[in-house]
């Protein structure tokens, strides 16, 4: 993979698309209709509601252009196109976390659409680049700050 690269999954590419459509079309529309609310209080120089209207304008136009640049160099996983055995971006993994007794299940997924909340880990976290190209039954050792993590693949499947 080169460095530039960004690498989805469908459900990734096409909820980012979706955030850049409404970023460039809903909220620009609202941020202007608040600027021109703010112009009207008059004197710029003084009007708290101005600059942060053009404070937030200038974040969400950093945003698209973040969002438009990604989308050039992204490139989507094809789960069609994938060893389903091993694990890969875009594998949906059950494992057993050894010391506590209890399993967990995460999303292999690339960085842009990592989601801890929501079991969506990226393949460049630590236990995203240990997982990489593992099978059901094998053992992955993680180190985190409180130590070495073990787990037990249980279960791998293609989301």
């Amino acid at each position: 993979m080169a460095n530039d690269d960004v690498i989805l999954t469908q459900e990734g590419y096409d909820k980012l698309r979706a955030e850049l459509e409404e970023l460039k079309t809903t909220k620009r529309r609202e941020l202007a209709e608040r600027l021109k609310v703010a112009i009207s209080y008059g004197d710029l120089k003084e009007n708290s509601e101005y600059h942060s209207a053009k404070e937030e304008q200038a974040f969400m136009e950093t945003k698209i252009k973040s969002l438009e640049q990604m989308f050039r160099v992204a490139r989507i996983v094809n789960a069609e196109n994938t060893d389903a055995s091993t694990i890969q971006i875009g594998s949906t993994v059950t494992l057993h976390d050894v010391e506590f007794n209890e399993d967990v299940e995460y999303t292999l997924v690339g960085p842009a659409e990592a989601d801890v909340d929501h079991n969506k880990i990226s393949y460049e976290s630590p236990l995203g680049k240990e997982l990489l190209g593992r099978s059901t039954g094998e053992m992955v050792d993680v180190e985190a700050p409180s130590g070495i993590i073990q787990y037990k693949v249980l279960n791998v499947k293609m989301a």
